[in-house]
């Protein structure tokens, strides 16, 4: 069967009777159908752990990042911890393009899978909506007669769906692009928010451009946040499903992991840590760019404490970073495999500078050889990196045991940020650069050293910084696979989300915008005798 073969035969429990397991009563939620809700009570002290599921560079084929965390919360659940899955949602421009859906696989999947991946309960829209409302009212604000003085927008529109036609768009009065919903600041504020009263501050703390002094036109100036509150207002509350082994899983927010931080909502990932002992979420990409984003980020604006972070990795993927390539990736390597486990001990020793706990874990796929996995078992071994295996998308939360038990030998870890939000935002971007992607020299052009000189004229560049760039290597060329030396990285723009918190610089090549591939997956998915088919 395939993935929404197995989803559809599922035993699902009403989901008052899965808000139960984490006590939750009917009144605590506003109902979805049966299966899906709205939490709507505020969250209280957290008293559960929280554990990081991320993964090595990531490659064409998929790491399974979703997979391992369904798995990993089944598996914790089977041994008597109450826990729950805090994921990102999925945006419908990989479902539609080549990525296909976020709801795991096989036997470690969250439901109702069609509806997760395909409008949910509208966040997604009300996000778009949101968004698309405030550059609305700049435009209305300047044929109006522009009494703000906004010389440059730097606010832009969006969309959740890949569109690469929507990359330059004429407006009659100037030229602007479009960003797929999941890279907009409102996705990424949204997820960072605390409370509705948070989310407005951040909302009106949005730039929208520059006006000619060269100081910050912010939206709180166009009087709007009253009314985006009112669209986001239930978009805020967090959305509670189910794994196929009916596990308690939230799921909210879904922001990209380059432009955006890559990190479901803080309201979500609070909600469960006050209600569950175990708390399982990830970060989206390889752990150079979500979990990196996580634990400087998230991590710092919601005070949360990871104490563990599980290092997904593939027997492809360490190949094709060994330097395989695509057509021969299923064909046994061994020299290859071990080339390749240079980027796994990159981003290993990546994570251990921030004081957590670190699992390396093999998500294994039905092609991996036996002596494959031995000769990864043995590096981790000698390397003292704790490991285990998976195998839950073919034997669900059996096939997670041995990562869970692993978790659960972790001792408490002793959280770090990897540098001070006083540094200079140079010193920032460095550090990132240098410590996290190893790149020798940061280049900055007079037009970025301008742009931040900026910043620090308004007095606002004592924030986190979100490192846009390819998520295929740790250098800012994706061609770069393994783990490049003597690189040097390109800062190309450094934009100011004021409303989220952070300064999102962009390295080499990024867009905002993806296009559809050649044979994208819209081209297979259709509705048979009502039901969907063939979504992934």
């Amino acid at each position: 069967m395939d993935d929404i073969e197995i989803s559809r035969k599922s035993k699902k429990l009403p989901i008052t009777e899965v808000a139960k397991k984490i006590g939750l009563s009917s009144k605590d939620l506003i109902l979805y159908g049966d299966y899906k809700a709205k939490i709507t009570k505020p969250y209280g002290k957290a008293k559960g752990k929280l554990i990081l599921v991320t993964a090595i560079s990531p490659t064409p084929f998929g790491e399974g990042k979703t997979t391992v965390s369904i798995g990993l919360s089944d598996a914790l659940n089977k041994l008597g911890k109450n826990t729950i899955a805090a994921l990102r949602e999925p945006s419908m421009g990989p479902v539609f393009g080549m990525k296909g859906g976020a709801t795991g696989g096989g036997y470690s999947q969250v439901v109702p899978m069609e509806d997760i991946n395909l409008h949910f309960t509208g966040d997604f829209h009300a996000i778009t909506s949101a968004n698309n409302l405030i550059c609305a009212a700049i435009d209305n604000h300047i044929y109006f007669g522009n009494s703000l003085d906004i010389q440059t927008v730097t606010f832009n529109r969006c969309l959740d769906v890949n569109d690469r036609a929507l990359r330059d768009v004429d407006l009659g009065t100037r030229h602007d692009y479009f960003s797929i919903s999941s890279a907009s600041e409102i996705m990424a504020l949204f997820c960072l928010a605390t409370s509705l009263d948070d989310l407005r501050k951040r909302l009106g703390n949005i730039v929208v451009g520059l006006n000619s002094k060269k100081e910050y036109v912010y939206v709180r100036d166009l009087k709007l946040e009253g009314s985006l509150v009112a669209l986001l207002k239930d978009a805020f509350y967090p959305n509670l499903v189910q794994t196929l082994e009916n596990t308690p899983a939230i799921i909210h927010g879904g922001p990209f992991a380059n432009i955006a931080h890559g990190c479901n909502s803080i309201m979500a990932t609070r909600t469960a840590l006050s209600l569950a002992d175990y708390v399982v979420t990830e970060a989206g990409f390889g752990a150079d760019l979500g979990a990196e984003k996580f634990l400087d980020i998230k991590c710092r604006i919601g005070n949360l404490n990871p104490e563990s972070v599980v290092l997904v990795s593939t027997i492809k993927a360490l190949k094709y970073h060994g330097g395989v390539p695509k057509e021969a990736i299923f064909e046994e390597n061994m020299e290859a495999l071990k080339n390749g486990m240079a980027n796994l001990d990159k981003h290993y020793e990546n994570l251990a500078k921030f004081g957590v706990n670190v699992i390396v874990c093999l998500n294994r796929y039905n092609t991996d050889t036996d002596e494959e996995v031995e000769a990864l078992r043995e590096h981790c071994k000698e390397k003292g990196f704790p490991f285990a295996v998976s195998t839950a998308y073919i034997d669900g939360s059996d096939g997670a045991l041995e990562l869970a038990k692993q978790v659960l030998k972790m001792k408490k870890s002793k959280f770090q940020f990897l540098y001070d939000t006083e540094d200079t935002v140079i010193h920032k971007i460095d550090t990132i650069c240098k410590e996290i992607y190893g790149a020798k020299k940061v280049n900055y052009s007079k037009e970025i050293k301008d742009k931040i000189k900026i910043l620090e004229k308004n007095k606002v560049s004592n924030l986190p910084i979100c490192v846009a760039k390819t998520q295929y290597s740790f250098s800012d060329d994706k061609n770069k696979v393994g783990v490049p030396k003597n690189f040097e990285v390109t800062v190309k723009d450094v934009r100011f989300y004021s409303g989220a918190s952070f300064i999102t610089v962009l390295l080499g090549d990024i867009m905002t915008m993806p296009g559809l591939s050649r044979k994208p997956n819209f081209e297979i998915i259709d509705v048979v005798d009502g039901n969907i088919i063939n979504l992934s």
